[in-house]
This record gives structure tokens, C-alpha cells and sequence, in this order.
């Protein structure tokens, strides 16, 4: 091998030879101007500075002897070993020429390089591989050059990059440890368990994202309010990482407790909105608060920009609750409001976030569409369904978004378990004769429901003592309301007046205000709410015994 001929072959030889030789040419030849530099100032210059010699000058062979890099060249299609330079040496020992790769440079064949030989030979186009982890310890960016004087060769050029590899790996171990935090702190902030309302069957996931994806601030809730209804939310904070988790974290403890005044959806966003923005002024969350009562078979929701709420019927027909839908909360100075979807016994809703539907080809309608159909095939027990359709929507270790599902079912319940939930109510008319017939009332539907005599009593008194008070304070249209389930007997008592009672203590010399501290006292639990239409409700539960 001509390693002087091959070496004008290298980048930018050609021109830097020409330069040199158009400098070494005598300016007479060149034809000097009338504005050329004088003879004698030209041989003074000559004298100081005399021209450098040409690369084609230089032995080839110590120029690569003597490069950091290590350097191997490579003939023919068996990628015979024709040359390597010392640092080559240094790291792998001496290596003999002649031999095939295979066999006289092991490390390229451990390292994987020979296919990439043969590529180089072929195609006559260099290559590169990125960062590898040689036997000698160090990593080292491997470029493939054909080389096409002669026989066809290839030479190989390895750049020592081991502190840019250790570099690496360093911040991929931090980003690693930060996203374990932020997966850790994301998971702590989720319910550890979710709340099994009496009405319902509830299945939910949570799925982070990829190691490539910082996490994100997806979360749900279910949260019984009492009274048989029951609250279910589902949001996603914009932005990734721990600060992100950490603002999920707030909003759904804000959430819970705004939930504990029982107020409608869209009064609740309302105060999250107002909360959201105190928290951190850039940053925004969507979020969908539904509420279920089992008395009026609705879903009624409120949305803060988020997706919409799928449900299917019995009959397998998916709705779609695409109205209404606010801004995002943080955004302020909008009016939210409430809307309502169908879902009577037999139906199932799913509430999601967008990293189960959203694909960066694909239009965010079509991947709706797309879980429209996966959950219209769907049947079977709520945390079923949700596993189907996060395989349907292709969701898998490496995604690269966090997903979160929540999946709800109304049961239909037939046979001996639809005994176990049975409702009565009486429509009741002002004058001294109301308080009487909600005692004889209550008392025959509890004793058709069979309970147990002390639990019948405790009944009566506090229907007497809910319908005492909403003749006494509220205002007509009246209604008392008996509901059993398989755990708990619910005793409501609604009204046409929008104020709210509450619990005092009475003074001995008193002769009313001890109703609502009665019901307190026998009763597992006690509330009340303003209904959508004007006017309120006040409810109290009795937990039944197991049998």
C-alpha cells in the first residue's frame, strides 16, 4: 500500500496542496501587479518564514503512528488486517497483519463491527457507531471509511469517548432517580384503595410513562358523599416531573374536601379553578367531577377541559358527553356548568386521560372513536373492561405518556339480589296529618323489608324527625324517600326551601332544636345538599349487621 499516494486522498488535502503550491510560485510567473509586494520585502519575508513542506512531503505512516485515535486499515472482502497504529496497540497488543478481521481483531467482532465492515465495502459510504463499550474498558465512537485506491479496503477510525460515555450514564442515573421520585411521589398521592359505593362496581389504573417520559400529574378519585350518591373524579395536570405530581397532589385533597360539602359539579370546579391558580399561576390542570345518585339513573358531571366521559348502555350503544366544557382549571374567569348522561342499571362509563387516546399521528377524535368501539365490545367486570381497553389502545411499558382509566358499572341486579335493594317514597302534603302518615309509612315498608325490630325503630324516629323538621322550616313540594341496599337503609326527607339546617345544642328550657341532634346520635351518619332545582335534601344512614 502506497501510504504517500493514499494520504493525498484525504479531506482537504487536495486544497491545501494547491495553496501551497500557488504560494511557492515565484511572482514573476504569477504576473505581479502594480501594487505587488517589492523583491526585497519578498525575500525578507522568505528569509523569515520559509514555506512549510506539502503532506504529500510527510511520511503518512508517522502521522497515524503518532494520532491518539486508534487507526486499523483493512483489505478485501475478508477484511484482510494491512496496518494499525500504535495507539491500536496500546489498547488491544499487536495485532498481525494479514490475517482476516475475524481472526486478528477479535474486539471488532465482539463489538459487532465486521457487519458494518461489509456495509461500508458495499454501499462505498462511510459509517458511524455511536459509543461503544470495547473489552478494554473504554467506549469508543467507531467511523468506517472506504477507502478505493487498489484494492477496495476500509479504514477504521476510534474516537476515545469514554468521558463523554461516563458522562452520560451519570445523568441518565440522576434522570433515572428523579423519575423513580417522581413515579414513587405520583403513586403515594393516588388512592391506595378505592371506595366501594353500595350502587356501584369500580375498577381504576394508573400506568406511568415510559423511562424516556417523565411522569406526568394524572389522577382519579372516588369519593362517597353519603345518601347513596357517589363522586367520581379523574384529571391530568399539564407538565411532567415531581412538580407536576406535586400540584396533583394538592388539587386532589382540595378536591375531597370540597366534595364534603356536597355541593353540584360545576360549583366544585368553580373552587378548584380559583385553588388552581393560587397554587401556581402557570400551571394548568383538565379535570371531569361526575356525581352519581342512584335515585335518578344520570351521570351528572362538570368539565374542566377534559375529555369527554364514554358510557354504554345495556344494549351496548356508547354515548358520547361531549357538553358542556369549560376552559382547563387555572385559566379563571369562567363560569362552569353541570351537564347529565344517562346511566341506569346495566351501563358502564369510563373517564380517562389523554395519554390512552392521544398518538402523535393521529388525530385526538380518532383515538376517541377508537376507544368508542374497543369499549362497545367490551363486557365483563369493571377492572376487565379496563384492562381491555388499554390493550385495545395499544398502551404498553414504553408509552410514551402516563395513562389513567377509571371504569364504573350500574349493575342490573335480578333475583335475590335486586331484593337486597328496594326503594319506597311518599309525597307529602302540609297540614298536622303529614308527620303521622310518614311514621305509618315508614314503618310498613320496614317492616316488609324485614328488618331486625331495633333497626325498624331507629327508622321511624328519624323519618319522624327528618319529616318534623322540613314541615317546621321547609316549604312544599315535600317528599320522604326510604332507600336499603345490601349494607345500609338511607332515610332522605326533601324540601322546597334552600336552607340548610344544622346541628346546635339545645338549651334545657328549649321546645324545639334537638331534632337534627337525635338523627345525629342514632344514625351512622347524617347530611345534607341543596338540590339542582331549588330547595334541599337531608339524609341520614343506618349501617345494617352482617349476616
Amino acid at each position: 500500500m502506497n501510504f504517500t499516494r493514499w494520504s493525498a486522498r484525504l479531506p482537504g488535502t487536495q486544497r491545501r496542496t494547491a495553496a501551497r503550491t500557488d504560494h511557492a510560485v515565484p511572482a514573476e510567473r504569477r504576473g505581479e501587479s502594480a501594487g505587488a509586494v517589492p523583491a526585497a520585502r519578498a525575500e525578507q519575508l522568505t528569509d523569515e518564514a520559509p514555506p512549510l513542506p506539502a503532506l504529500d512531503d510527510l511520511p503518512v505512516r508517522e502521522v497515524l503512528d503518532r494520532v491518539p485515535a486508534l487507526v486499523a486499515l483493512v483489505h478485501g472482502t475478508n477484511h484482510r488486517l494491512a496496518y494499525v497504529n500504535d495507539a491500536y496497540t496500546t489498547a488491544f497488543g499487536a495485532r498481525p497483519l494479514g490475517e482476516p478481521a475475524r481472526e486478528a481483531l477479535p474486539e471488532l467482532l465482539e463489538l459487532g463491527l465486521l457487519p458494518l465492515l461489509d456495509q461500508v465495502l458495499r454501499s462505498g459510504k462511510p459509517r458511524t457507531l455511536k459509543s461503544r463499550k470495547a473489552p478494554d474498558g473504554r467506549s469508543y465512537t467507531f467511523t468506517c471509511t472506504p477507502v478505493a485506491e487498489g484494492e477496495k479496503g476500509v479504514l477504521v477510525f476510534a474516537t476515545d469517548v469514554t468521558d463523554h460515555a461516563e458522562a452520560a450514564e451519570r445523568l441518565r442515573a440522576s434522570e433515572r432517580r428523579q423519575r423513580e421520585t417522581a413515579v414513587t411521589l405520583q403513586r403515594s398521592l393516588l388512592p391506595q384503595e378505592l371506595e366501594h359505593p353500595d350502587d356501584l362496581r369500580i375498577a381504576a389504573t394508573y400506568q406511568p410513562g415510559g423511562t424516556e417520559a417523565a411522569v406526568g400529574g394524572d389522577w382519579y378519585d372516588v369519593i362517597t358523599l353519603g345518601g347513596g350518591r357517589t363522586a367520581l373524579v379523574i384529571g391530568d395536570v399539564m407538565g411532567r416531573g415531581v412538580r407536576a405530581a406535586a400540584v396533583m397532589g394538592q388539587l386532589r385533597t382540595a378536591v375531597r374536601a370540597y366534595a364534603r360539602l356536597d355541593l353540584p359539579p360545576h360549583e366544585v370546579l368553580q373552587l378548584l379553578d380559583g385553588l388552581a391558580t393560587e397554587i401556581d399561576a402557570n400551571q394548568i390542570a383538565t379535570c371531569v367531577y361526575a356525581i352519581h345518585d342512584p335515585n335518578e339513573g344520570r351521570l351528572v358531571y362538570a368539565s374542566a377541559g377534559h375529555l369527554p366521559i364514554l358510557v354504554r348502555d345495556e344494549g351496548g350503544t356508547v354515548l358520547r358527553a361531549d357538553e358542556p366544557t369549560g376552559p382547563p382549571l387555572g385559566t379563571g374567569g369562567w363560569i362552569h356548568s353541570s351537564g347529565s348522561i344517562p346511566l341506569g342499571p346495566g351501563s358502564t362509563a369510563v373517564l380517562y386521560t389523554d395519554g390512552l387516546v392521544e398518538r402523535r399521528d393521529e388525530d385526538l377524535d380518532e383515538g376517541i372513536a377508537s376507544l368508542e368501539r374497543a369499549l362497545a365490545g367490551a363486557t365483563g367486570t369493571p377492572q376487565v373492561v379496563c384492562d381491555r381497553l388499554v390493550r385495545s389502545a395499544g398502551v404498553t411499558a414504553d408509552h410514551d405518556d402516563d395513562v389513567a382509566v377509571l371504569v364504573l358499572q350500574h349493575p342490573a341486579r335480578t333475583g335475590p339480589d335486586a331484593d337486597l335493594f328496594r326503594n319506597a317514597a311518599l309525597e307529602l302534603l302540609g297540614g298536622v296529618e303529614a308527620a303521622p302518615r310518614a311514621r305509618a309509612f315508614a314503618s310498613g315498608v320496614l317492616t316488609s323489608w324485614r328488618f331486625p325490630a331495633d333497626l325498624h325503630d331507629l327508622g321511624v324516629l328519624a323519618a319522624s324527625e327528618l319529616v318534623a323538621n322540613s314541615l317546621q322550616h321547609g316549604t312544599p313540594p315535600m317528599r320522604l324517600r326510604l332507600r336499603r341496599t345490601d349494607r345500609r337503609l338511607i332515610v332522605e326527607v326533601t324540601d322546597g326551601d334552600d336552607h340548610l339546617p344544622r346541628r346546635r345544642r339545645a338549651e334545657p328550657a328549649d321546645e324545639s332544636g334537638r331534632g337534627i341532634a337525635i338523627v345525629a346520635t342514632i344514625a351512622s351518619s347524617w347530611g345534607s345538599r341543596r338540590t339542582p332545582g331549588g330547595g334541599k335534601a337531608v339524609w341520614c344512614e343506618f349501617v345494617l349487621p352482617r349476616t
